[in-house]
């Protein structure tokens, strides 16, 4: 039995990033000699191992061969027979197939080190077709390291074309298109990982509407404004689709099977972006902006509303951002309770809160 560090590990500990996580690859075992060993199985779908004291993943060595569509369309054999290097074959990028043995000496079969050390992203073999989620880690992989000067090479940006012409990426269920997406967007230069989609064609394919030049390049700008700041999942998604019809982008994040933050603030982001369109000589209507509020739902969301305007202020509204902020702080202080005090019931009592929201964003919004 031989056990190697693989993948990430060894490649942020040759870049000098702090190591996260550690995977291992153990070559000429079978389950029952782990199991033996004390390790816990987990996973169905191939051979892999949790560690009995530090609860890192051990996997046997395997192989995988291509038997239909996406991303599950795989067998895999897993056997003490299966060499190290067959293990690192089936890798998608030569900088994520190398390996570590126990003594820290580096095994490196696809030159990985030499891609490490030009700043190439490679793939490993054709193998790399078989998968189309590899077209969007690649792209994944180009955003995380493009501040380091990596880029991808020609032979794998042709590669990934002849993919995408082939029709693989529509084999890919929206549930991992989401996952590598929204990794994306919180990596270092996530407009890069955009960029590369458009580049390959393959953003006609998964988000079409932002494939339009106009739509495409606002969006990486606010993208690139808003991944700057600690800002969330649903922000720096919002930001990215802000161009958009909103009733285009709502339909692109419900396909997306985004998660309903990402949905509710997209919808915000773009309603408020069309609206703000609309008043681009600096007047704000009072009556207007109280009709948003409400659709924002700010006296119940106002936390939601914080994140609504800080999208908003990488949109080309951000001009609107300070007024909308004062507004909003000035009629969300408005308490029911006092206008209860007073006498107002029923109607009459909603007709008093609007009427005082009203007048305080009159005043926020007086020049």
């Amino acid at each position: 039995m031989e056990i190697y560090l693989v993948g990430g590990a060894v490649r942020d500990g040759r870049l000098g990033i702090p190591v996260k996580d550690r995977d291992w690859v153990v070559v000429g075992a079978t389950p029952e000699a782990m199991k033996q060993k004390g390790y816990r199985q987990v996973g169905a779908d191939f051979p892999v191992f949790l560690h009995p004291e530090t609860g890192e993943e051990y996997a046997l060595a395997r192989t995988e061969r291509k038997q239909g569509h996406g991303y599950h369309g795989f067998t895999v054999y897993s056997a003490p027979d299966v060499t190290l290097e067959d293990d690192l074959l089936r890798r998608d990028l030569t900088i994520n197939a190398m390996a570590e043995r126990e003594d820290g000496t580096l095994v490196d079969p696809f030159n990985g080190l030499a891609d490490l050390e030009q700043k190439t992203l490679r793939h490993v073999s054709e193998a790399f077709a078989e998968d189309p989620l590899r077209i969007l880690r690649t792209a994944r992989f180009a955003a995380r390291f493009h501040p380091l000067g990596f880029t991808i090479c020609a032979d794998t940006m042709a590669l990934m074309r002849g993919m995408i012409r082939d029709g693989e990426l529509e084999h890919l269920v929206p549930e991992r298109v989401w996952q590598e997406v929204q990794r994306a967007l919180h990596e270092k230069a996530p407009s890069v990982f955009f960029e590369v989609l458009h580049e390959l064609g393959a953003l006609d394919i998964l988000m079409p509407e932002l494939a339009h030049t106009e739509h495409f390049q606002a969006g990486l700008h606010a993208l690139q404004c808003i991944g700057s700041q600690n800002s969330t999942t649903a922000q720096r998604f919002a930001a990215l689709l802000s161009a958009l019809p909103e009733p285009e982008a709502s339909t692109r994040a419900i396909t997306m099977k985004s998660p309903n933050d990402c949905r509710d603030l997209t919808r915000l982001v773009c309603l408020f972006a069309d609206w703000l369109s609309q008043h681009n000589d600096g007047t704000l209507p009072p009556e207007a902006v109280l009709d948003m509020f409400d659709q924002a739902d700010l006296w119940r969301r106002p936390e939601r509303f914080e994140q609504l305007v800080v999208a908003l202020a990488c949109t080309p509204h951000k001009q609107h951002v300070e007024p909308l902020n004062r507004a909003a702080e000035s009629a969300k202080d408005v308490s029911p309770q006092e206008l209860l005090k007073q006498g107002f019931k029923g109607k009459e009592l909603g007709n008093a809160i609007r009427n005082e929201r009203l007048a305080r964003i009159t005043q926020a919004l007086a020049p």
